[in-house]
């Protein structure tokens, strides 16, 4: 790992574990990465050393903080069911999004920020280009959230990633993100399932997540002002 854990303050006052990353060369901008409901495992550690690698300045902030310091869990098992309780009973999404925020706020002095997000984070990051200040783009993987807020119309360049496969975003839903065609939002579909970017996970599909990075460093650097 080339990153570090650090402290953060929230809006809130709270303060909870960063994981930063310093670009490799010249710095292209800021990125904000967001986790899946698993914490800041040692997968989204890889990815936000991988984009320092671009030449991003990634923070990616350990959003459970509040309720469960230091969280890291496995794809199934306990640890699955403590990161759906975690995620949909223990921890409200909009204080997500305020930290997602606050990061965003850190980075945008520097030069252009960016958002990217996977599974709970790629809602976030959908919400980031509809909502937030200061974003110059997103890309968000497999969001399960999208679709309930897809009449809400993105305020800068967004991208979206689903997998035709997965069993927890039906096709029906992404589809109606695609119908409505909004002038700053691209979705892409694979041939794969949920979590297709992890080699961590069973549904890792190396083809897709390969293509997809590849979009999503495209959309940034297109994006970079």
């Amino acid at each position: 790992m080339t990153g570090t854990m650090e402290k953060m303050t929230m809006s809130d006052g709270a303060e909870i574990a960063v994981y930063h990353a310093q670009p490799t060369g010249a710095r292209k901008g800021g990125l904000v990465l967001v986790q899946e409901i698993f914490g800041i495992t040692d997968h989204i550690r890889d990815l936000c050393d991988e984009y320092a690698a671009d030449g991003y300045e990634v923070l990616s902030p350990a959003l459970f903080d509040r309720e469960h310091p230091g969280f890291e869990a496995e794809y199934s098992g306990d640890g699955f069911a403590r990161a759906m309780q975690l995620a949909r009973e223990l921890h409200p999404f909009d204080l997500s999004l305020a930290d997602v925020q606050t990061c965003v706020d850190a980075l945008v002095p520097k030069g252009p920020v960016f958002v990217v997000g996977y599974c709970y984070g790629g809602s976030v990051a959908w919400f980031a280009a509809t909502r937030m200040r200061g974003v110059a783009a997103a890309s968000g993987y497999y969001g399960s959230l999208i679709p309930a807020a897809a009449d809400q119309e993105p305020k800068v360049p967004v991208i979206l990633h689903f997998g035709r496969h997965d069993t927890g975003i039906p096709m029906e839903g992404v589809e109606k993100v695609i119908a409505k065609d909004w002038p700053k939002a691209t979705v892409y579909v694979y041939e794969a399932g949920h979590g297709f970017n992890s080699d961590r996970r069973k549904d890792y599909h190396e083809p897709s997540a390969d293509l997809a990075r590849e979009r999503t460093l495209e959309l940034f650097e297109m994006n970079a002002g």
